[in-house]
């Protein structure tokens, strides 16, 4: 869905023409007079839609997720997701859309919780990374206790926020960058149009994200607080590109998009690597649990900031 972002808000048909499927649907009106070439609405609108129904779910699931069984919540996230699917493939209107995208994140939520719990009952070579894990983020058992458990220990909170801080931090920047950038880091000399160069942007960035989250086990990173810091540095660079536009060519954007995805995986993995590591056993599972939090509270924040950033530039320029 944050892929197709772009083409969600853009392709919408004129009530009109309900009865007549176009194949290729007349965008709504763009800024004419913005050099951005911009949607009447940010990209970062789907990644709301995308990450806050995750967001509560994850704050919920400790306090009775566990009364539901396994088969109704895999029934649930299939019968979400295709739904989603459809409403977005037919929608024609905004909201529609977004509606769909809400489902897709209902069925993120849900399944994310409720696979990783099962992942506990296999061996761990069938899972990638299982322990320390770098897609762990939760499991049933561990949510259901987190909840009536919290960390005692002193040095076992600090151990968790020097990891858990930068983390958000590092998503903040990401999804700033996907979310609220993309779609404005636009090259007119080039044979790629809009929409082409915007899938390519998110293509390569989870490119970089699949090759970083798949390191670990050659390569580990302690200084996560580094990475933050380098993702920072990359969202200054592309704001400043947006607003100057002094890069020649649009393969120097692909580069540096690649270079943020990689960073972004690194953190992602290496922050769960570091707290299953060096947090106490009788600890372990909260923590692991509320790092979890973490990115999807970056994503959020960078969404809610990103909305506005749009609206500046698409009407300043």
């Amino acid at each position: 869905m944050l892929s197709a972002a772009h083409d969600i808000l853009k392709n919408q048909r004129a009530p009109e023409n309900n009865s007549h499927v176009d194949p290729e649907p007349t965008p709504t009106s763009h800024n004419s007079t913005s050099r951005y070439d911009c949607n009447p609405v940010s990209t970062a609108a789907v990644l709301l839609a995308d990450i806050l129904p995750t967001f509560i779910i994850k704050m919920l699931a400790p306090f009775g997720l566990h009364l539901l069984p396994y088969s109704p919540r895999i029934i649930l996230c299939g019968a979400c997701t295709a739904s989603s699917f459809l409403l977005v493939a037919f929608s024609q209107e905004v909201m529609t859309s977004l509606s769909g995208v809400v489902l897709t994140s209902i069925s993120c939520g849900l399944g994310e919780i409720t696979f990783l719990a099962l992942t506990a009952f296999y061996p761990s070579y069938f899972l990638l990374l299982k322990s320390p894990d770098s897609s762990a983020c939760q499991r049933d058992g561990a949510l259901g206790t987190s909840a009536q458990r919290p960390l005692t220990a002193g040095e076992s909170s600090k151990g968790l926020l020097k990891y858990i801080v930068p983390l958000t931090l590092v998503y903040f920047a990401e999804y700033f960058i996907n979310q609220g950038l993309f779609e404005l880091l636009f090259f007119r000399n080039t044979s790629l149009n809009h929409a082409q160069q915007y899938r390519w942007y998110q293509m390569l960035y989870q490119v970089g994200v699949f090759v970083s989250r798949s390191s670990l086990r050659c390569c580990h990173f302690r200084f996560i607080w580094l990475l933050a810091v380098l993702q920072f540095l990359n969202l200054g660079f592309l704001m400043a590109e947006v607003w100057f536009s002094f890069l020649p060519s649009i393969y120097l954007v692909f580069l540096i998009i690649l270079y943020e995805g990689c960073l972004g995986g690194a953190a992602y993995v290496n922050t769960f690597h570091r707290v299953a590591v060096e947090t106490q056993d009788e600890h372990r599972e909260f923590a692991m649990a509320t790092a979890c939090i973490a990115d999807t509270l970056g994503i959020s924040l960078s969404g809610a900031l990103a909305l506005p950033l749009h609206d500046f530039l698409c009407q300043s320029h």
